[in-house]
């Protein structure tokens, strides 16, 4: 058996035309007719080196670990494969395999082949570089050398880049195509071409541009910050374009490996994977990045490609069960015959290649180290934020949970083994769609309330065709296609918020809208009433309230006392909780009825 594994960078899955997106991507839509397309596939870790950790390994490693090498007691399919006599070949201009904290992956391969010259790589070396002559090609806010030292290593190789096939990227192709004239005669190998592209700075030929995307004239716009959109329309455009540019520099070059298969009729003998690690948001939502904002479908729901040679009955097929980035692990070693390690805790693939598997209930967990657990069974995304996360659009903790009022119209039930707990739709409509007319996936969204716990969401039915899209601020190429974007989240969405009390109330505890009174139970934390409920005898509610008339009610805790209890409190929610398991069931309920 032998197998070329394609890994892109950053690339949105909604930018594909094989997954309903604006750009015309022939060449992705050529693979996709080879191979099984995964429509549900979710990344594990983020970002770059927890992903391929994730990849390597088999194991979602976010929950215990972040940005870091490869450990020794980490089982890679690369080592096993070559343990197994497989040959492995690892061709990337992935920069962070070759610096501090990446190290330890590529040593795992039998050779490699690192072209250089992306993002901060410094491999030109440039002792008095043209400052005036950059701050005057290149836009202040993405390049500021007193603020972004490290983005001059860029500016002085792209110095060194006159030609196109002196680009990283095409360069990467032709070390690709290098390691096949030699081995295709051969047989069990590995070949991983790996790739930075469409990764940031979004720097590609002008021939890649399209008429139309943009009017912006001025400085150089490719390299946004991971922060809100404070960009005008014209700059968003042209930010958006170069990235579209690069898009198209990918698959223009990923047509030259599919033409090598059919000049060489690989496809009976040789295996082809291609994904990436995670996507980007381009504006959408009101973002740039990944991260560092909540975990929309643009950064969290990936592409999949898989041929088989031995299956091309399932050529041009779709797979709709949830898949996620460390499958690749056990699939890769499927493929070879080679036994899975005890410890791998994801499932391979080639189930659902044959066609044998079924779309099963399975739930998958993704995020990033430090930030908010994410859960999803493909249709709903359940958020579990960690009680110290701070800003950015997250959550502002508060005890109060009236806050959830208005957003989302449901109920919540325990069950009476008190393990789990099942969401209802609440006021349905009309079926969700997709951007191919299949269900809609989760729309994961920054919540708009301010409490602590967890979240829920159903996405809500998609827009008119003839609808722009609402989420993209202004102009540049439609990466999502006309009408086919999953539709912006409606503050009266359908779904459910679940929101926990730190006091240690349950989730049930919270105010759904449309929802007999919340049972608003008592605490220590004062009497259990809201501050605007009142007790039968008129008293009034909130904290120390008793007695009407009268002071402190003669129970209450004194402000010392209130003051130790609240530093207690603050204590515990900076402590880790083991909420892993109610954040699980309540997704494996499944889907509610409609």
């Amino acid at each position: 058996m032998r197998l070329v594994f394609v890994l892109f960078d950053s690339l949105n899955r909604l930018a594909l035309q094989s997954y309903g997106g604006g750009l015309e991507t022939p060449n992705f839509q050529r693979l996709a007719d080879r191979s099984v397309t995964f429509d549900r596939h979710y990344v594990g870790s983020m970002p770059c080196m927890p992903a391929r950790r994730d990849m390597q390994t088999g194991r979602v490693s976010f929950m215990h670990r972040s940005w870091g090498p490869l450990e020794p007691y980490d089982n890679s399919f690369a080592q096993i494969l070559k343990a197994g006599g497989t040959y492995s070949h690892l061709v990337t201009d992935h920069f962070h395999y070759f610096e501090d904290g990446g190290a330890g992956y590529h040593t795992r391969y039998s050779s490699w082949d690192f072209v250089r010259g992306q993002e901060y790589d410094p491999w030109k070396a440039m002792v008095a570089p043209p400052l005036d002559d950059f701050a005057r090609r290149y836009a202040a806010p993405h390049y500021d050398p007193a603020k972004k030292p490290a983005r001059l290593h860029h500016l002085v190789n792209v110095e060194h880049m006159a030609a196109e096939a002196d680009q990283p990227t095409p360069r990467c192709f032709a070390a690709a195509r290098e390691f096949l004239d030699t081995n295709r005669g051969s047989d069990n190998w590995l070949l991983q071409l790996e790739l930075f592209d469409p990764h940031e700075p979004f720097f590609a030929p002008d021939r890649f541009r399209k008429e139309g995307d943009s009017a912006y004239e001025g400085p150089v716009l490719n390299w946004p910050d991971y922060k809100r959109v404070t960009e005008t329309p014209d700059e968003i455009a042209e930010i958006r374009a170069n990235y579209a540019a690069l898009v198209r520099m990918c698959d223009d070059y990923l047509g030259r490996l599919l033409d090598y298969f059919d000049e060489h009729d690989l496809w009976q003998d040789t295996a082809l994977i291609l994904s990436t690690d995670h996507g980007f948001l381009l504006s959408e939502h009101e973002w740039w990045g990944k991260c560092r904002m909540p975990y929309y479908e643009e950064v969290t729901h990936i592409p999949l490609f898989i041929h088989h040679p031995d299956l091309p009955d399932r050529a041009g097929q779709r797979c709709d069960a949830v898949t996620q980035t460390p499958d690749l692990m056990p699939t890769i070693l499927d493929i070879f015959g080679c036994d899975i390690p005890a410890e791998v805790r994801a499932r391979s693939l080639m189930p659902h290649l044959r066609g044998e598997a079924d779309r099963d209930e399975r739930v998958v967990a993704f995020g990033v180290f430090g930030g908010p657990l994410g859960v999803t069974d493909g249709r709903y995304v359940m958020f579990h934020y960690p009680p110290d996360t701070l800003g950015e659009g997250l959550f502002e903790y508060t005890l109060n949970p009236q806050h959830a009022r208005a957003l989302q119209r449901g109920r919540v039930e325990d069950r009476r083994d008190g393990t789990a707990i099942r969401l209802q739709q609440g006021d349905a409509a009309d079926a969700d769609q997709g951007v191919a007319g299949r269900d809609a996936r989760a729309q994961p969204r920054r919540p708009d309330i301010r409490g602590p716990g967890l979240c829920a969401v159903r996405p809500p039915a998609r827009s008119r065709p003839d609808s722009p899209d609402p989420r993209r601020r202004g102009g540049g190429p439609a990466l999502h296609g006309p009408g086919r974007h999953p539709a912006w989240p409606r503050h009266a969405g359908r779904g459910l918020w679940l929101v926990r009390d730190h006091a240690g109330g349950k989730a049930g505890d919270a105010a759904i809208p449309g929802s007999p009174k919340p049972n608003v139970r008592r605490s220590r934390h004062g009497n259990g009433r809201r501050p605007d409920e009142h007790a039968e005898d008129g008293s009034p509610g909130g904290r120390g309230g008793g007695d009407a008339g009268r002071g402190r009610a003669a129970d209450a805790p004194s402000r010392r006392s209130r003051a130790r209890r609240r530093l207690a409190t603050r204590s515990r929610m900076a402590m880790p909780r083991r909420r892993s398991s109610r954040l699980w069931s309540a997704l494996q309920t499944g889907p509610a009825p409609t």
